[in-house]
């Protein structure tokens, strides 16, 4: 299961993740960005920061993990983040809206993509079947994120709907707080297939472990995924490089290799 910590004892997201950082006995002074990051990122995420601090070694990340709605509610009392990397755009939009984000920060990274994935040993046919994978007498829970608050999980909603099948499959579903606890649903054996994000069905843990059939982009919203610098950052220039990164040629190649449409493609 996802380790989970809580922030106010209210809304939750997944345990922080660290990029190397200066140590003290350097000389120099580390310097740290806090990022709030939809929970689909993971991966790529992870990766770009590697690839961040070689170029910039005196900052360091700190990384939490989880679902997009739950930040916002978190963002919108100041939490303590620096940056926020959401998989829905509405949301840093909102928060800017709100004179809660850094004038003119908000910026689009990336559109994200859905894919309906099963362990490797399941016997559903994925490429033969389609979305009727989910209605086969054999699957008995079908895990997406919750559309509450995950993005990823009102797309897949929408998708079943215009595809026919979600009334069939409604009272299979399982909810997972967030597109990176769904995966683990279907991994631990909790939920026999599910709808998650194509970045982590691509991410070296899933790739090896499963198969995945592509939904198509037409029968759901598109996931256009977004960003913004919050007020009150502890270092303003730190946050300013690392969304520089993540949208210049470094950032965008990884992204690209995790299955994100970029903007203009």
């Amino acid at each position: 299961m996802v380790l989970l910590t809580a922030w106010a004892g209210a809304v939750w997201a997944q345990t922080p993740s660290i990029t190397p950082g200066v140590s003290a006995g350097q000389g120099s002074r580390e310097r740290l960005v806090r990022v709030a990051a939809a929970a689909d990122l993971k991966f790529a995420l992870d990766e770009i920061g590697e690839a961040f601090h070689k170029r910039h070694p005196d900052i360091r990340l700190q990384v939490s993990y989880g679902s997009s709605g739950n930040f916002f509610a978190q963002l919108s009392n100041r939490a303590p983040f620096d940056i926020f990397f959401s998989a829905d755009v509405d949301y840093p939009r909102k928060l800017s809206e709100q004179g809660l984000a850094v004038k003119d920060t908000a910026f689009s990274y990336a559109f994200g993509r859905l894919v309906i994935w099963a362990p490797r040993t399941s016997r559903l046919a994925l490429e033969r079947l389609g979305m009727q994978a989910l209605v086969d007498p054999a699957v008995r829970k079908i895990a997406i994120a919750n559309p509450k608050h995950a993005p990823y999980g009102r797309a897949a909603e929408a998708a079943m709907k215009t595809l026919g099948i979600y009334e069939k499959v409604r009272g299979r579903l399982v909810y997972g707080e967030n597109i990176a606890q769904t995966a683990q649903f279907i991994q631990t054996g909790s939920a026999d297939i599910g709808i998650i994000a194509l970045s982590l069905a691509l991410a070296p843990t899933l790739k090896d472990a499963g198969q995945y059939w592509e939904v198509p982009v037409d029968a759901y919203p598109r996931i256009e995924q977004g960003g913004v610098i919050l007020s009150w950052a502890t270092d303003m220039a730190a946050a300013r490089d690392l969304r520089t990164f993540v949208l210049g040629t470094e950032g965008k190649a990884v992204l690209h290799r995790y299955g994100f449409f970029l903007p203009g493609d």
